[in-house]
């Protein structure tokens, strides 16, 4: 072998080592947006809505949990969890303690596929198709769910799997809809129960953005909706954006506060509503690496219109 290619082998491995260095490392710096989100009525104290997302929690991860309860910090009125907290059979005590600090505060959550099964080994490449539903890996969970579940409600947050609820906060009456992952297939759209008041302002939850459920809470006169699940795209190219989403959501709205499904027109007096996808906290313990996209949360803060 000469010792030009012999000098471009090295080259090229300390490029591939130093990038797969900041890979790791970048999927540690976690960082806090925020945004104002102007939803309320005219004369409505401001909201801090903190949005936490795809935590894939292994009870090991301590630096991502204490991360997360530094966030109290910052006083959030109403916290939603959007799904895929764990990423192991025993990390539902560490999802308790990284929320600990907020289970007395008003919130809601919805659940993702990652709070039902097990990550597994996929092919990168397989990103690149064209995304919909995929049945579940298996009929039986593989993740304890149910006991998550039971410990966000236990302390009063909703469980908007498929359902609606309302809560208060800073003195605004919040509907709120939310629905399951629809990438596994089990997001069904819940019809309103019987005629009631329409409350201040309405937010919808699901974990997957997926156009279809978008729609529908366009439909019901959801003012924000909230979702996680693509990772803001995870590895990006810098100047233009995620790859992939995972969905069929647009790339350009992989991560983010967006109007949905784009700015109104003259023909379509029907203002768009607001959409926010979180990049999420985590990753599959099988690609732990990010390229320009941090790991973050968000803090909204909800303003009168």
């Amino acid at each position: 072998m000469s010792r030009a290619v012999t000098r471009a082998a090295t080259a090229t491995a300390i490029v591939g080592a130093a990038t797969l260095g900041w890979t790791l490392a970048e999927a540690r710096a976690y960082t806090l947006r925020e945004y104002d989100v102007p939803v309320l009525p005219a004369g409505h104290t401001p909201i801090r809505l903190l949005h936490i997302s795809d935590l894939h929690l292994l009870p090991c991860d301590l630096g991502r949990i204490a991360w997360v309860k530094r966030l109290e910090r910052y006083q959030p009125d109403l916290v939603i969890t959007t799904g895929d907290n764990l990423s192991h059979p025993e990390a539902v005590p560490a999802v308790a303690e990284a929320m600990s600090p907020f289970l007395g505060v008003p919130g809601a959550f919805v659940t993702g596929s990652n709070d039902y099964y097990e990550p597994v080994p996929k092919n990168p490449f397989a990103y690149f198709r064209t995304r919909d539903s995929v049945p579940p890996p298996s009929p039986t969970p593989t993740l304890p769910a149910a006991a998550l579940k039971e410990v966000l409600t236990s302390r009063g947050w909703l469980d908007l799997d498929n359902a609606r609820g309302r809560l208060r906060a800073q003195g605004t009456t919040i509907d709120l809809v939310g629905t399951g992952d629809a990438h596994i297939d089990a997001a069904h759209y819940p019809e309103p129960q019987g005629p009631s008041v329409r409350a201040d302002v309405r937010l919808g939850l699901t974990h997957a953005p997926y156009q279809r459920v978008l729609h529908r809470m366009r439909l019901d006169g959801v003012d924000l909706a909230l979702a996680g699940h693509t990772h803001g795209g995870q590895l990006c190219l810098p100047g233009f954006g995620a790859l992939v989403t995972n969905c069929d959501i647009d790339r350009r709205m992989a991560k983010g506060l967006h109007r949905w499904p784009g700015r109104p027109e003259a023909s379509q007096p029907d203002e768009p509503m607001w959409l926010h996808v979180s990049a999420g906290l985590g990753t599959s313990p099988f690609t732990p690496v990010r390229f320009a996209c941090r790991p973050e949360a968000s803090l909204l803060t909800l303003t009168a219109k």
